[in-house]
């Protein structure tokens, strides 16, 4: 059976060469991101950058020793993007490689109709599809995994010496994160052409022909109970991105659109007519035959059209969910900026400001860092020093609870967002190792609101940071100018200062600034990939209809006239799943707004619409590019006779 799966395949080389190519990708930037990964793992750095601590244990959790990087030596930002880059490329490969491998199981309905007919069996069909699936799977995964290595060096020269990876980073041994990549390869192209295996293996004889002419008006009741399940569960999801959630909302925000295309990509054979017949609407009226063909062809193959549109739902819901949520977290982040700086002068650079004239007071933190021990885990954080008369004087330093005059000897006042991950509360202790490897227990006095930008998420007494920080300096001056001071006059009398507006809006930049790196290093393997998916499922789908094209020039259409239908009906089938993605883009970020800007009051809002709909028109120009390119190649190269040979 093997064998005969071999040539299969070497027999529908283009049909399966859309197969093939998608899988390599996917397999390539999933095994680009395990290396790179591996690269991290084993990078040690000196033993100097490092502290070593020991956790606290408890609830079932023992105590163990745990190394953590110095800032200059840490290499987990860099893990942590590798990890979403694998999730998000994987997620997408896996709906494409479905799509395509249903796509060209489908493609084949009569052959394996044929097949039944002369006296095959369901599990024949099925091995026979299986087998083929394990070929393509299996040249692929190798050709993507060598292609993953030779570019993992070069991704690593660019990943050294930059913000995510202050150090060297060189190449580990590829065998176990390559041998993920390709066995995640085989399982999802096997997964893939299993559905559509078992699909075409149940059908008799007879049925088999008659599905090889029109496709089945129902989905399979398996199918529509996994749909609405996931949907049940991306419900559940957007029911708790909500204040409460705090930071944890951007996390939902970008991965229950995933859930949510899951659902709607099971059940998009249900979902894509309505909405198709809706968008003909008015393409009919104003094209009437090109634009009725076109709808009909849509609705009358949904599964053909739920697989065209996966790719474009896919990175249209996850992009367009990131791209919004971020720049809503940066508006947010802007107006909580704005509410929490009382200073009317920021001066950007350390300096002595005890002798300027007109100077009231000065709100000079001190910035340092510290190893914060928990039950299982230790980690690097940011801290300040601070003195609370005057920082209170200066900053939006309401206690939730707790009383920040407090803040003396061994104490720290701990940010909202913290205490709700650790459960820290009033009363408690925070154990911390300094970086002058000194450990010490602090008395938790405060519970103050998330300033990100302005407070770090721990405050220390000014003496505590300059005792385990002696060298540590300002980098910015909050100052308050004396009664009867003009805040314009200390601005041109200081050396770097600047209005307190001016700096916040500088912060909030620098917060887009950084999502947008973030966005980039996130989305655009994905993006990438997903373009190179969209246009081989379009190619696919057109160079299939090859009989269908030509049989209508027979009948009297003409080459333009056929161009025209394919036009529009690639443009309903991207007009479909952009339709799906937009709905998932506006709900998650209309919850993540609300999430996000509760309690602060005048948030800014910043709709990034050239990005969205620069999403949007790629998508859908490659969409009818992909399938006018292979359509205009057919009618060129074909003739009207060919209909009956």
């Amino acid at each position: 059976m093997f064998h005969l799966s071999r040539q299969t395949v070497s027999r529908h080389r283009s049909l399966y060469a859309g197969s093939f190519v998608a899988l390599a990708v996917g397999v390539f930037l999933l095994g680009l991101a395990a290396t790179a990964t591996a690269a991290t793992i084993a990078y040690h750095g000196p033993a100097a950058a490092k502290i070593v601590v020991t956790t606290l244990g408890g609830d079932d959790a023992a105590p163990r020793q745990v190394s953590v990087p110095m800032s200059d030596a840490d290499v987990s930002g860099l893990q942590t993007v590798l990890s979403l880059v694998g999730v998000i490329c994987g997620f997408i490969t896996i709906f494409v490689i479905a799509s395509t491998f249903a796509f060209a199981v489908a493609s084949r309905r009569r052959e394996l109709g044929l097949l039944r007919l002369i006296g095959a069996t369901p599990g024949q069909i099925r091995r026979m599809v299986l087998g083929e699936a394990l070929v393509v799977a299996l040249a692929a995964s190798l050709t993507g995994a060598v292609l993953a290595q030779l570019a993992t060096p070069m991704l690593l020269r660019r990943a050294s010496y930059t913000e995510l990876a202050p150090v060297k980073l060189e190449t580990a041994s590829p065998w176990v994160p390559l041998s993920i990549a390709v066995g995640a390869g085989l399982l999802v192209a096997m997964l893939g052409a299993r559905s559509a295996a078992r699909r075409a293996g149940r059908v008799g004889p007879i049925d088999a022909l008659r599905e090889a002419a029109l496709e089945p008006p129902r989905i399979g009741p398996v199918r529509v109970v996994f749909g609405l399940l996931f949907m049940a569960g991306a419900i559940v999801m957007l029911t708790l991105i909500r204040p409460s959630t705090g930071e944890g909302a951007v996390p939902l925000a970008m991965f229950t659109p995933m859930v949510m295309v899951i659902a709607l990509t099971l059940l998009a054979p249900l979902v894509v007519p309505w909405i198709s017949r809706l968008w003909a609407l008015p393409l009919v009226a104003w094209t009437r035959v090109s634009g009725r063909l076109a709808r009909s062809n849509v609705v009358a193959a949904p599964r053909r059209s739920a697989s065209l549109a996966a790719p474009i739902l896919s990175i249209s819901a996850i992009a367009g969910s990131m791209v919004l949520s971020l720049s809503f977290a940066a508006d947010s982040a802007a107006a909580t900026i704005r509410d929490t700086l009382r200073a009317p002068v920021v001066v950007t650079e350390a300096a002595d400001l005890s002798t300027v004239p007109g100077v009231g007071a000065v709100d000079a933190g001190l910035p340092l860092q510290l190893v914060r021990i928990s039950r299982d885990d230790a980690r690097l954080e940011d801290a300040e020093g601070i003195d609370p008369a005057i920082a209170a004087r200066t900053r939006d330093l309401t206690p939730l609870s707790g009383d920040l005059g407090n803040l003396t000897g061994n104490t720290v006042a701990v940010s909202k967002e913290m205490s709700g991950f650790e459960h820290y509360r009033v009363g408690g202790e925070v154990s911390v190792t300094f970086l002058d490897r000194t450990a010490a227990k602090l008395k938790i006095v405060a519970i103050l609101p998330d300033a990100m930008g302005v407070n770090p998420s721990l405050l220390i007494p000014l003496d505590l940071a300059r005792k385990h920080a002696p060298t540590a300096k300002p980098d910015r001056l909050f100052v308050l100018p004396a009664d009867g001071v003009d805040a314009a006059s200390l601005v041109s009398t200081i050396d770097h200062a600047v209005p307190a507006a001016d700096w916040e809006a500088e912060q909030a930049d620098g917060v887009r600034k950084g999502n947008q790196f973030g966005l980039i290093l996130l989305l655009g393997p994905a993006a990438l990939y997903s373009a190179i998916a969209i246009a081989n499922t379009l190619l696919m789908g057109s160079l299939q209809r090859r009989h269908e094209f030509v049989t209508s020039r027979l009948l009297g259409a003409t080459p333009a006239q056929i161009r025209r239908m394919v036009l529009w009906e690639s443009s309903l089938v991207g007009a479909v799943a952009l339709t799906l993605g937009t709905a998932i883009t506006v709900t998650v970020g209309i919850l993540i707004r609300h999430a996000m800007t509760s309690g602060v009051a005048d948030v800014p809002v910043t709709v990034p619409w050239a990005v969205l709909l620069g999403i949007a028109g790629i998508c859908l120009g490659l969409a009818v590019g992909s399938a006018l390119a292979p359509t205009t190649y057919i009618l060129r190269r074909s003739q009207p006779s060919a209909a009956v040979e």
